[in-house]
């Protein structure tokens, strides 16, 4: 058996020999190092579409709604952060956040619909 070097600290692995990491913290320490650059920005993204999934679902309670959309961007929803867009056979299109979507209508006004399959 060859001797392994932990990738992370440069220790000796001892255990099995598909082992590539001394420890856990080690493991933990050197994929967090891996990932750190690009899930900084998805992290963003992620935390978004979960507060706009969030302010959908507190004003949705009936499965379908019609509000104002001034409410909705003073709850903080942005709606640049969607999931799907959605066009039926008639024209309209909605917007998802996973299930829970919303079509822009007239006069400022929003419906919020939760999808059902």
């Amino acid at each position: 058996m060859e001797n392994l070097t932990c990738p992370e600290c440069g220790d000796k692995i001892v255990g099995r020999s598909d082992k590539k990491f001394c420890s856990d913290a080690c493991r933990n320490a050197f994929n967090n190092k891996q990932n750190k650059n690009s899930s900084n920005y998805m992290r963003n993204v992620n935390n978004r579409l979960r507060k706009n999934y969030r302010i959908l679902c507190e004003h949705n309670f009936e499965g379908k709604t019609k509000i104002n959309r001034l409410k909705l961007e003073n709850a903080g929803f942005d709606f640049d952060h969607i999931t799907q867009i959605v066009t039926y056979k008639n024209g309209s299109q909605y917007f998802f956040v996973y299930d829970q979507g919303y079509k822009i209508l007239d006069g400022d006004w929003v419906l919020i619909v939760k999808k059902t399959d």
